[in-house]
C-alpha cells in the first residue's frame, strides 16, 4: 500500500525503514525472550539426561512461564544433585562395609553366574574377584548353598578353608532381573566357644552335686571302716552300720535321681506339631491343680501349632510354680492369653512373694524350693524355644507376686 499509493518517495522510504527497524526489533525481541529460553532449557535437560548436575540457569524469574520452568529445572537439578550424592556416599559406605567384614558375600544373577564378590569370599575360594567373576555356582561348589532352608548352619569345604558356616540366602532384583545374596558367616569359632562354656557349665554343675552326694557317703564310709576294724565292737555298733547304710542308700539315690533329671533334660525329643485349641488346654491344665482355685480370664478362640504334649507339661510346670508361691502369701494365681498379630502370649500371675533373684531361675538344677529338681523351668523354657517362643519370668508391677510370660509363634 505504501509503495502502490500516490506517496512521495521520501514518505514511502521513511515509513519503509520505520517499519522494517520495527519489525527487526520485534524480531530479536522475541528470540530474546522466547528462543534463547527455549534453548537453555534444552541445555539444562541434556545436562541432566548427561548426569551432570552442576548447571544451572541464570537469570530466571518466575514473574512468565518459561521463567517458571527453569526454575523448577534448578530445583529439580539440585534436588538431583543431592541425591547422587547421597548414593554416592552410601555406595561407598556400603563398598568399604563389604571389604571390611569378615563375612562371604555373594550375589548370583538369574543363570547363577556370579556377579559381585567381596574380599572375605575371595578368600573363602582363594581366588581373586577377576579370575571368579562370571563363573557359575556349579564352578564354584556354591551349587548346594543356593539349595536348601535358610538360613540353616552346614559343614563346607572350600579351597580356602573348610568349616561350620551359616548359610543365609535371599533375592532381590536389579535393572528388572532377578538375582540372588548368598552370605556364608565362618561360625566355627564361636561356635566353639559357646560348646566349651557348655562344658565348663555342665562339669561345674556335674561336679558340684556328685559332690555333694559322694562326701557325705566317704565320710561315712571311712567311719563305718574305722568301727569295724576295732577289736571290741560298741554295742550299738549294729545301728551306727544301719544308720550309716542308710545314709549312703539315700545320697545314692539323689544321685540317681540327679543323672536321671539330667538325661531327660538333655534328651527333649523335637516337638510333633499339631493343632492346640489354646482355651481347651488352659482350663484342662487349670483343671489339673486341686490345691488351689486357678482364676482364667478367658480370651479369644486362637488355634496354634505345637506339640500337645510338651506345651501342656510346660503350662503345668508354670501354674505348679505359681500355685507354689501363692500357697505362701494366701494370694491366688490367674491365667490369661491373648493374639497379638502373628504371636500367641500367654500369662500366669501369681500373688506370692515375687522373685529374690531372677538371674538363677533358668540354671539346671537351681532351686528354691525344698525338694525341688530344679529342671522344672529349665525345661519348659526349652520347649518354649523349640516351638519358637520365649518364656520369662518377671516381678508384677502391678502388684505383689511374679508373672511367667509366653510368647509362641501363631
Amino acid at each position: 500500500m505504501l509503495w502502490t499509493g500516490s506517496y512521495t518517495p521520501k514518505v514511502q522510504w521513511t515509513l519503509t525503514v520505520l517499519i522494517v527497524g520495527v519489525w527487526t526489533g520485534c524480531s530479536f525481541s522475541v528470540r530474546h525472550r522466547v528462543v534463547l529460553p527455549l534453548q537453555t532449557l534444552s541445555n539444562l535437560l541434556a545436562a541432566l539426561r548427561e548426569s551432570d548436575f552442576s548447571i544451572r540457569a541464570r537469570g530466571a524469574s518466575g514473574d512468565d512461564p518459561l521463567g517458571a520452568v527453569m526454575l523448577e529445572v534448578n530445583v529439580l537439578a539440585s534436588t538431583l544433585h543431592d541425591q547422587r550424592l547421597g548414593a554416592l556416599e552410601a555406595g561407598a559406605l556400603l563398598r568399604t562395609v563389604m571389604v571390611e567384614i569378615d563375612v562371604a558375600v555373594f550375589t548370583f544373577d538369574r543363570a547363577q553366574a556370579l556377579r559381585l564378590v567381596n574380599r572375605a569370599g575371595e578368600r573363602l575360594l582363594a581366588q581373586p574377584a577377576e579370575q571368579l567373576l562370571g563363573h557359575t555356582a556349579d564352578d564354584l561348589g556354591l551349587r548346594t548353598c543356593l539349595e536348601g532352608p535358610s538360613p540353616r548352619i552346614e559343614d563346607v569345604t572350600f579351597p580356602g578353608g573348610s568349616g561350620r558356616f551359616e548359610v543365609r540366602r535371599t533375592t532381590f532384583r536389579q535393572g528388572g532381573v532377578p538375582h540372588q545374596l548368598l552370605v556364608l558367616a565362618d561360625v566355627s569359632r564361636p561356635l566353639r566357644d559357646e560348646e566349651r562354656q557348655a562344658w565348663q557349665r555342665l562339669i561345674r554343675v556335674i561336679g558340684h552335686e556328685i559332690n555333694n552326694s559322694l562326701a557325705p557317703i566317704k565320710s561315712i564310709a571311712g567311719s563305718l571302716e574305722s568301727m569295724l576294724a576295732r577289736d571290741n565292737m560298741p554295742e550299738d555298733w549294729n545301728d551306727d552300720m544301719r544308720r550309716g547304710l542308710a545314709v549312703i542308700a539315700a545320697r545314692s539315690d539323689a544321685l540317681s535321681r540327679f543323672t536321671t533329671a539330667y538325661a531327660r533334660l538333655a534328651k527333649l525329643p523335637a516337638p510333633r506339631l499339631d493343632s492346640v485349641h489354646v482355651p481347651e488346654l488352659v482350663r484342662r491344665v487349670a483343671g489339673v491343680e486341686t490345691r488351689l482355685g486357678v482364676r482364667i480370664n478367658e480370651g479369644p478362640e486362637v488355634t496354634i501349632r505345637a506339640d500337645p504334649d510338651q506345651l501342656e507339661q510346660l503350662l503345668i510346670n508354670l501354674v505348679h510354680n505359681a500355685v507354689d508361691a501363692a500357697l505362701q502369701t494366701g494370694g491366688g494365681v490367674t491365667v490369661g492369653w491373648k493374639r497379638e498379630g502373628r504371636s500367641f502370649e500367654l500369662w500366669i500371675d501369681d500373688q506370692g512373694a515375687g522373685l529374690p533373684n531372677a538371674s538363677n531361675l533358668f540354671v539346671p538344677f537351681f532351686t528354691t524350693k525344698p525338694g525341688g529338681s530344679g529342671i522344672g523351668l529349665v525345661l519348659s523354657r526349652q520347649i518354649a524355644e523349640a516351638h519358637g517362643g520365649n518364656l520369662t519370668l518377671d516381678n508384677r508391677v502391678d502388684g505383689p507376686g511374679c508373672r511367667a510370660y509366653l510368647r509362641l509363634p501363631i
